[in-house]
């Protein structure tokens, strides 16, 4: 059953609040870090990615990178910019994404949860990228992103969060990115206790976008455990930062794949070998696919094409190899194109469907790319079912939308 407790977190002052969060470390690369936060000393970029204070000619991974990380977020708490709550509170995060808005309740998990799987993983992790995070903690002695968690809804949860809504938000802006924020602190006892009770009886939380955070978390936090001869299982050190968001709530965009090359294939009969186990119907314009099985092509030239996957490839008991993200890998990226590793081959690049179809139409016309592939999003549901089936699943499947804010919620290991 899950852990889930409060923490006493270092949070921005409302005034700065909006100066202070910055997307995610991994959505962004160096450069669009550095343009992202020029002229705002307060951005938490300044945190999650510190090399863009370096100069450019310093590795992502030299220990003056999170060294860096660390003396910027130090210097937020001396000038007074992130302050510490007076308690150990839970707190209400809600963001609002084109009128849709989804409400997430902020706490701390176990890393004993992430170790026993009680907290259910659906993605293998990089080496390399985990031991960045789990470098970044170390050095930084904080969790300085939240994990985005779910859970099968339970409406008796769902009913806290809306008494908690009736009250106004401690911190309410509408960041660059257009997507509102809002945060409530819950300080109440016997809420704090009544939501402690609930999640120790729910059976599983998922990590939905975070794995390689919940794994230095998870990392870290052992380490710890076994430097300490004292250990009491109580140091914060076990628990990490988190948010939790009902399944429901959650939304999932399509993932699309970029190809360089078709693999000395040209158009005619590359198409001819897709037509093996797909029907291609030449299309007018763009494609968003409709449904499970539905998959857009694009080569290039305005030539769009409408990709439905025979029916025997639907119709799999495989959790796995039934998602259409693993349909395209299997007949098309690996059987025809020959690219058998998508986590390493450099022959293939994956866009968010955040970016829209447009992103991928200028990426192939450029020459850059040969092909694009348009995908249905993978559903909540199915995410679920393959991480309670002890299963992973390809890479780059889920693209969650919004994304969570960074420096909002700051937790601390001791």
């Amino acid at each position: 059953m899950a852990i889930f407790r409060p923490f006493k977190a270092y949070r921005p002052k409302t005034e700065l609040a909006k100066k202070v969060a910055s997307k995610p470390y991994d959505v962004l690369n160096s450069e669009e870090a550095r343009k992202e936060s020029e002229g705002n000393p307060y951005s938490f970029l300044r945190i999650g990615k510190p090399e863009i204070d370096l100069d450019k000619s310093v590795s992502l991974y030299d220990s003056s990178v999170y060294a860096k990380g660390r003396e910027n977020l130090i210097k937020l708490i001396s000038d007074g910019v992130l302050v510490e709550d007076e308690g150990a509170y839970f707190y209400l995060y809600a963001l609002t994404m084109e009128g849709r808005t989804q409400f997430g309740l902020v706490g701390c998990c176990s890393v004993d949860d992430y170790w026993n799987d009680v907290i259910k993983k659906h993605e293998h992790t990089r080496k390399q990228k985990e031991e960045d995070r789990c470098e970044h903690v170390r050095v930084t002695n904080a969790h300085t992103g939240p994990i985005f968690l779910t859970y099968k809804d339970d409406h008796e949860i769902n009913n806290i969060i809306d008494m908690v809504r009736l009250s106004d938000p401690i911190t309410d802006f509408i960041a660059d990115d257009e997507i509102r924020q809002q945060v409530w602190v819950i300080k109440d006892e016997e809420t704090i206790e009544v939501l402690i009770n609930k999640f120790a009886v729910i059976e599983n939380l998922y990590v939905a976008d975070g794995h390689h955070r919940s794994a230095a978390a998870g990392i870290v936090g052992r380490e710890r455990q076994n430097a300490n001869s004292n250990h009491t299982g109580e140091e914060e050190y076990n628990f990490f930062l988190s948010v939790l968001f009902q399944s429901s709530e959650l939304y999932i965009m399509d993932y699309n794949r970029l190809v360089k090359d078709l693999n000395n294939y040209d158009y005619n009969v590359f198409t001819r070998l897709v037509k093996e186990h797909f029907t291609v119907i030449p299309s007018g314009g763009s494609v968003k696919p409709l449904q499970k099985g539905e998959f857009g092509m694009y080569l290039g030239e305005g030539k769009w094409y409408i990709l439905l996957a025979n029916e025997e490839l639907l119709y799999n008991n495989d959790p796995v190899e039934s998602l259409d993200v693993a349909i395209l890998q299997k007949y098309i990226l690996d059987e025809i194109l020959d690219i058998k590793d998508p986590r390493t081959d450099n022959r293939i690049d994956f866009v968010g469907g955040i970016r829209g179809v447009d992103e991928l139409v200028k990426r192939v016309d450029s020459g850059e790319m040969a092909a694009a592939f348009v995908l249905y999003p993978t559903s909540i549901n199915e995410l679920m079912n393959i991480a309670d089936s002890g299963n992973v699943m390809p890479p780059k499947s889920t693209w969650f939308e919004p994304k969570l804010k960074d420096g909002l919620f700051i937790h601390f290991l001791d």
